[in-house]
């Protein structure tokens, strides 16, 4: 198993791509804690240790540095380290920019962008502390890469998570800290449960592989950059999005 006993925090943890990533974290080996501000996260572990997995949930706003620090305090406390981190935690909005009100657009920014960013930073604090090092993971977005109509505050985001992913990746390399990026197409979560036929079609059809993704199938793609097959990418944004940025 390719994360035999590393430790791995997951935010956003409790459903969607990162209930998919703890499962799969699991699975390779790893122990893994679940953040998420969720208290259901409490029954996804004891799930998955009924299982024989070594998990734990810690109740985390992504958007409180407080929170942040108490996790990776607590991660290490029982774990002993912290060598994966998956900066998963993230909201939707597809609001056009004269209607958006500068409340919503500041709650987004303070989940996807600065929830990111402070997990980023209390990681890479601890990870600088151990001779290993560590691999860290943020999600960001095919909108990251390319434009789509409405969605002001998400693409800005999401463009940020990109480039603060570039920084990070060039800055502590030299540490044996790789962190990269996930970027996804649409995938099947609860963010598209209030789309409507004609908006999954579009969807679908912008997608050349000619469907949605599913959690597992960006998990796979997460739980590969954590491990050391990833060992020589640095600063690297991975798109797994059935061909929509190649078209």
């Amino acid at each position: 198993m390719k994360l035999q006993d590393k430790v791995a925090v997951v935010t956003g943890g409790y459903t969607g791509i990162g209930e998919a990533a703890v499962r799969d974290f699991c699975k390779n080996g790893a122990k893994v804690v679940i953040a998420d501000v969720n208290e259901c996260g409490e029954e996804l572990a004891g799930e998955l240790n009924n299982e024989g997995y070594k998990t734990r949930f810690i109740k985390t706003d992504v958007t409180k540095e407080e929170d942040i620090k108490n996790l990776v305090n607590q991660t290490v406390d029982q774990f002993g380290s912290l060598d994966i981190l998956f900066a998963n935690a993230g909201i939707g909005d597809a609001t056009p920019a004269h209607e958006l009100s500068y409340d919503s657009w500041k709650n987004l920014m303070d989940v996807n962008m600065n929830g990111v960013f402070l997990a980023n930073k209390y990681a890479i604090d601890q990870m600088l502390k151990q001779e290993s090092g560590g691999a860290i993971i943020n999600n960001a977005s095919i909108l990251g890469h390319v434009g789509q109509p409405n969605v002001t505050s998400y693409a800005a985001a999401k463009g940020g998570v990109v480039n603060l992913t570039r920084s990070l990746g060039v800055t502590y390399a030299q540490n044996k800290i790789r962190v990269n990026a996930v970027c996804p197409g649409y995938v099947e979560t609860a963010i598209l449960e209030n789309a409507d036929e004609d908006m999954r079609k579009g969807l679908v059809s912008a997608h050349p592989i000619g469907r949605l993704g599913q959690p597992e199938e960006i998990a796979k793609a997460v739980s590969f950059l954590a491990s050391d097959d990833a060992s020589f990418m640095v600063g690297a944004n991975l798109l797994v999005d059935g061909g929509y940025t190649a078209q």
